[in-house]
């Protein structure tokens, strides 16, 4: 919404139907691959990796080698407790890599 505003001052203070939006139903990734739209909800993404999707965020891990985290973050992204590589990763967990890094880094 920001964006439209600093396009077009005139959208300020206005609704997203009024400058021409899609309505706010829930967080998701939006991008487009080879002209297809693509809908990524947090849903979907803890579809792929077997999690809940609510969870909580834990901060300030003194050591990332020694979390507690480590063994819970390899069984879901490479099957195994041992820390796996890119290459490791399943083929969905690739694409989603990919398509969150592009989204994060282009935002």
């Amino acid at each position: 919404m920001d964006e439209k505003v600093l396009i077009d001052p005139n959208l300020a203070g206005k609704s997203r139907e009024e400058m021409g939006l899609e309505p706010f139903i829930v967080a998701e990734i939006r991008s487009s691959i080879l002209g297809i739209s693509v809908f990524i909800s947090k849903e979907q993404i803890a579809w792929v990796i077997k999690r809940a999707s609510e969870g909580r965020y834990v901060s300030d891990l003194d050591n990332n080698k020694t979390s507690p985290w480590n063994e819970t973050v390899n069984k879901t992204m490479f099957n195994s407790t041992n820390k796996g590589k890119y290459r490791d990763l399943s083929m969905e967990h690739k694409l989603l890599l990919k398509i969150t890094e592009f989204s994060f880094i282009s935002s």
